[in-house]
């Protein structure tokens, strides 16, 4: 009973983050943060505009690709899920919203396999983050283009399971059963024959990691 509490309170304090923004842009707006929304998309290939700071069509219609192609409500509003997605914090309250975004990644990626590898493809993402040759925040790796399945199928959206959720926890604590991979793959389904060159570290049900 303890241990489902236990679960319980930790998946309440991951989800009560995603609805901490207390704040939205839209169109006709302007200021840092619009200039950062700004930045974020043009850094991946979303938006061709001026970082000028000015929330107008072309910010707009960014805004509305970015959340169309990432399984987001294509308003064209960038509210809390948005700037969640982008990796832009303007509550303070950024961190755990960005704990819930690793599991259900995880979730989407991994939930049918062993424990293990789901911790593992936590691993990636966060050996990712740490790597510089991707970007430094968790919503900055999982969004970006072609990266993930899950962000394309819509498998980030399905119900996150307990398991998932301790995954989460347990790669942000530092265990890393992929052994440092920032790759992994099915070998089986797989098609993209680049990723196959990589280099396997480890092997855990049915996904190979990769450096």
């Amino acid at each position: 009973m303890k241990k489902i509490l236990s679960i319980c309170l930790v998946y309440a304090l991951l989800l009560l983050p995603m609805s901490g923004f207390a704040e939205s842009y839209r169109k006709g707006d302007s200021g840092e943060t619009v200039k950062t929304i700004q930045q974020k998309l043009k850094q991946w290939g979303y938006y061709n505009g001026e970082i000028d700071g000015i929330y107008g069509s072309k910010t707009v219609s960014a805004v509305k690709y970015f959340q169309r192609k990432n399984g987001l409500t294509a308003d064209g509003i960038a509210g809390s899920a948005t700037l969640g997605a982008l990796g832009i914090s303007v509550s303070g309250s950024n961190q755990n919203s960005q704990a819930y975004l690793l599991a259900r990644v995880i979730n989407g990626e991994a939930r049918g396999e062993p424990y293990t590898g789901q911790v593992a493809v936590g691993a990636v993402i966060l050996n990712r983050v740490r790597s510089s040759s991707f970007p430094n925040t968790i919503s900055g790796v999982v969004y970006q283009k072609g990266a993930f399945d899950c962000m394309t199928d819509g498998q980030v959206n399905a119900p996150v399971s307990a398991s998932c959720i301790r995954a989460a926890q347990d790669a942000l604590a530092g265990w890393d059963p992929s052994g440092g991979a920032i790759y992994y793959y099915n070998p089986k389904t797989a098609t993209n024959q680049w990723i196959r060159t990589r280099q396997i570290i480890a092997s855990i049900g049915k996904h190979v990691f990769c450096k």
